[in-house]
């Protein structure tokens, strides 16, 4: 089958910083493979005319967009293919193993180079597009084809020395009708409600660090030993309150924000915010009436104070 022209792909916050993360932390340039899936959305366009008319002037499009789910990070360079850029396809069976997802591509992370495959990287693509082919879920079609294609991942950092650091990144797609790498857009997917939708077609794979779940006492302890018994007792009952908002909500629950449960659980926690919101909005207006109640006070006291000094005189 020919290969068709994605759309764009997508890759969910997590995954992306945990690859820069994996790339930033590691002691030289690596490379390793991309995990995900293809889909072809097909879209109709009927307009708001007579019922007669208005399947013969409906228009429909339909795009294939890539979802990165996972990947697996080989920790060195020239892991699965030669110096040549010929792909050896035992190794890339040794790196998949661990991945459920199907294979759609690899990535590069390099450093203080410029933002642009090399020649090695375009024949490491093509090669792997020759063996490989990505697996299009068609939700009209059960029957699933496959494109003779590949997505590629370059991740770069500045070639000069930076206050900030930063990292840059662009996805490509291998055409092998034209024996070469296309810029691709690529779509951030975050969590809240305007991306929970992406939540329901797929799970985040990707290996995570350990998450540190465990409060540690002796660093929320704070030293008010020169301070008033009034401010001890309004920083408990501050206290308290905050607790109440978060009740039901623990530290250990964070780690539900990547994986299956990361759709019903965001509720819950925008729901958290929304409520604290509304308790800093009713502290800041007391804080507001306090002040120019302060303010009143203050400036009686100044009256009152240059009344005094007139009748000593």
């Amino acid at each position: 089958m020919d290969d068709l022209s994605l759309e764009k792909i997508e890759i969910s916050g997590s995954i992306l910083a945990s690859l820069i993360q994996r790339a930033s932390s590691s002691p030289s340039d690596v490379d390793g493979l991309i995990f995900g899936q293809i889909h072809r959305i097909v879209s109709s366009n009927l307009p708001d005319d007579s019922p007669a008319d208005s399947f013969a002037s409906s228009s429909s499009s339909d795009q294939v967009v890539a979802t990165v789910t996972s990947f697996v990070c080989s920790g060195k360079t020239v892991s699965f293919y030669d110096p040549l850029g010929r792909v050896n396809s035992r190794r890339v069976d040794s790196l998949r193993v661990d991945s459920p997802d199907r294979l759609i591509g690899w990535f590069s992370a390099r450093r203080k180079t410029a933002n642009r495959p090399s020649m090695r990287e375009s024949a490491v693509t093509s090669s792997l597009s020759s063996q490989f082919h990505l697996p299009i879920e068609d939700s009209q079609n059960p029957k699933s084809t496959n494109m003779a294609s590949c997505v590629f991942f370059l991740l770069t950092t500045p070639s000069t020395d930076q206050c900030i650091h930063t990292h840059e990144y662009r996805a490509y797609q291998f055409r092998s009708s034209k024996q070469r790498l296309e810029p691709r857009s690529v779509g951030i997917v975050n969590i809240g409600p305007a991306f929970r939708g992406h939540y329901g077609s797929f799970s985040p794979k990707s290996g995570f660090p350990p998450l540190v779940c465990e409060l540690d006492s002796s660093a929320m302890v704070v030293d008010r030993d020169d301070g008033s018994l009034g401010a001890k007792k309004q920083a408990a009952k501050d206290q308290k309150e905050i607790d109440a908002l978060a009740e039901g909500l623990q530290v250990g629950d964070l780690k539900r924000l990547v994986g299956a449960e990361a759709a019903s659980f965001t509720g819950g926690i925008e729901d958290m915010y929304e409520r604290m919101l509304a308790k800093i909005q009713s502290l800041a207006s007391d804080v507001e009436t306090s002040s120019a109640f302060v303010f009143q006070q203050e400036k009686h006291n100044r009256k009152l104070r240059n009344r005094v000094a007139r009748i000593g005189r």
